[in-house]
């Protein structure tokens, strides 16, 4: 053990052979979807919170209330860009006695019963600790299918993103709308999977306006390389109307402290864990409701 952290030995160097190159299940639900004519929704849950065993049950009613991936926000004391509802669901997680190895082994039950795609949202500082090729081994091994690195500029990305690629998982950088559009398409580039696109300057947080990300868009896809990721959009998504405003521009919507938030209240009240998934679940597909082609 080092700083907390359980090592589990997969030097990087073996992760190509071990799990092969080419589409993932992300890439496979992207092109599946505009295949279709379809969006997708993204929901975001915090590990562990309220605590592992909501999370492994929460999960698989996502995908069955319509969610293709799901965001995984791995706790972390200090969160990148996390504004107070899921900045609190982390520290929270933590104070109960948040343990990486654990979630790791709950991903690796839950994988089997659902198809949604699984990405962790996770601080670099994380990885780096626990090593990078142990943590993209392991989280490769456990099922996940992709990582966000909230906090982690495109120029210091390569060793990252060739670790990952050799595991034959996703890589997702974020643009802010403020981002210049020749550094924005430079960080779409590097993005395998999907990009994350902020919908908003700021931090995270349920908002009751819709956000106007059309020219983002527009501005990110005219690229002389053709830049064809798919791009995802989040912060501030909180309604099945924003969804349908965000999908009409973007190939998905990314919802997270507007989940979390209901999930607090429900903390708060004394909900039942079963109980609990079902009302996240019928909120989410509530949401799936405003996807354009859904």
């Amino acid at each position: 053990m080092r700083n907390g952290f359980v090592r589990a030995r997969r030097p990087y160097h073996r992760l190509r052979v071990m799990f092969g190159m080419g589409m993932n299940r992300i890439d496979d639900i992207f092109a599946e979807l505009r295949g279709n004519g379809k969006t997708a929704l993204m929901p975001f849950v915090t590990a562990g919170y309220p605590d592992l065993e909501t999370t492994a049950t929460l999960l698989p009613a996502l995908g069955d209330a319509g969610a293709s991936i799901c965001e995984i926000g791995i706790p972390f004391s200090d969160p990148i860009a996390d504004g107070p509802v899921i900045a609190a669901s982390m520290h929270d997680a933590l104070e109960r006695g948040f343990d990486i190895e654990k979630m790791f082994a709950m991903i690796g039950e839950v994988r089997s019963t659902t198809s949604m795609g699984l990405v962790a949202m996770v601080s670099y500082s994380i990885v780096h600790r626990y090593g990078l090729g142990d943590f993209v081994g392991r989280c490769a091994e456990v099922g996940f299918d992709g990582f966000i690195f909230p906090d982690l500029p495109v120029e210091e990305s390569g060793e990252a993103r060739e670790v990952v690629a050799a595991a034959g998982m996703s890589c997702s950088l974020l643009i802010a709308p403020n981002t210049a559009d020749d550094r924005a398409r430079e960080i779409a580039r590097a993005s395998t999977g999907f990009v994350y696109l902020l919908a908003r300057v700021g931090i995270t947080g349920e908002r009751s306006d819709v956000p106007e990300i059309g020219g983002l868009v527009e501005r990110l896809r005219v690229d002389e390389g053709g830049m064809d990721t798919p791009i995802a959009c989040g912060f501030g998504i909180g309604s099945a109307e924003a969804v349908r405003a965000v999908t009409q521009h973007a190939d998905a919507a990314i919802v997270g402290s507007a989940i979390v938030k209901r999930m607090a209240v429900m903390v708060e009240d004394g909900v039942g864990r079963e109980e609990m998934v079902e009302r996240v679940g019928e909120f989410v597909g509530e949401l799936a409701g405003g996807l354009v082609g859904g």
